[in-house]
């Protein structure tokens, strides 16, 4: 397997993240292929938050909540998928499937013996994260959820659509562009930290997999995880939920995670942020002070 790693001075200049990397390289059945994290973890720590990140983004994405979740005396850790951020970048578009990332999210969690997991997830973070809790033993006691979906081979309407189409006619995409056009109160320099992972066009296999791998067809990868997912949910999951959802998100906004508010138990009514896009991690702030305030973790 060809494999590229993103050198660390393309790393240089990231505003509002400060946090040194950590890396694991010998994962049961990833030998070879180093995994980056983000690991805050205050002495003590009894509770951890596993923040996971989806298209095109790593961890940098959490940089608002991060500091949040560590506050409260948790314990933060916030994994890049292999193919992004300072995680190692299979060069092959076929290497990318749900089944290659979701075992090595499994892998990484009993690798580091997270237990008492808050998770938290957004777009793929949520594709794949979504399906994890119902494999992890009871690791997983409480649900912090933004736009994603669990999708099981229907269709996810033209918006998704559209952007399936435009990222496959753009093989070099601009990850600083597409977050300065859904964030547009980011400044150039956090925009471009979101391209930093990406020096020329053969880092980008993940990029360019990613979407077309969404469940949106009966037969695809992944939908017989993801039907068991919804029904651990609907019919299993005993742990508190906390939603937020960015409104002006066109494709898995309020209409798409009202149908997962249904079918997560117990899911109460969500934060909705009428003013965030797609990546709810860029208000997050908020988010993540109201997390910690409906759990009790602070007053």
């Amino acid at each position: 397997m060809e494999v590229l790693r993103t050198p660390e001075e393309c790393f240089d200049n990231l505003p509002g993240f400060s946090y040194s990397p950590s890396y694991i390289d010998d994962l049961r059945g990833y030998e070879g292929l180093r995994v980056h994290y983000v690991d805050e973890r205050p002495k003590d720590a009894i509770r951890t938050f596993l923040c996971l990140p989806g298209e095109p983004t790593w961890a940098y994405l959490y940089r608002q909540m991060i500091p949040v979740f560590a506050s409260s005396g948790a314990r933060v850790v916030v994994p890049d998928w292999l193919g992004f951020g300072r995680s190692d970048k299979p060069v092959d578009d076929s290497v990318y499937s749900f089944d290659f990332h979701r075992e090595m999210m499994l892998e990484f969690v009993e690798r580091l013996d997270l237990q008492n997991i808050t998770l938290v997830v957004q777009d793929w973070g949520g594709i794949l994260g979504l399906t994890l809790p119902m494999d992890l033993n009871g690791r997983v006691s409480r649900l912090i959820v933004m736009n994603t979906a669990i999708p099981v081979g229907e269709p996810l309407g033209d918006g998704f659509q559209a952007w399936k189409e435009y990222v496959a006619n753009r093989p070099n995409l601009n990850c600083a562009a597409l977050m300065k056009r859904a964030c547009p109160h980011l400044s150039e320099a956090e925009a471009l930290a979101y391209e930093a992972p990406f020096p020329d066009q053969r880092y980008k296999a993940g990029v360019r997999r990613f979407p077309q791998l969404v469940m949106i067809q009966p037969g695809m990868g992944g939908i017989e995880t993801t039907m068991r997912a919804r029904l651990f949910w609907a019919e299993v999951w005993e742990g508190e939920s906390f939603m937020a959802v960015g409104a002006k998100d066109p494709v898995l906004g309020v209409p798409v995670m009202s149908q997962l508010q249904k079918t997560i138990r117990g899911c109460p009514e969500p934060m909705i942020l009428a003013e965030a896009g797609h990546f709810v991690q860029e208000w997050g702030e908020p988010v993540a002070l109201a997390s910690l305030k409906f759990f009790g973790d602070i007053s």
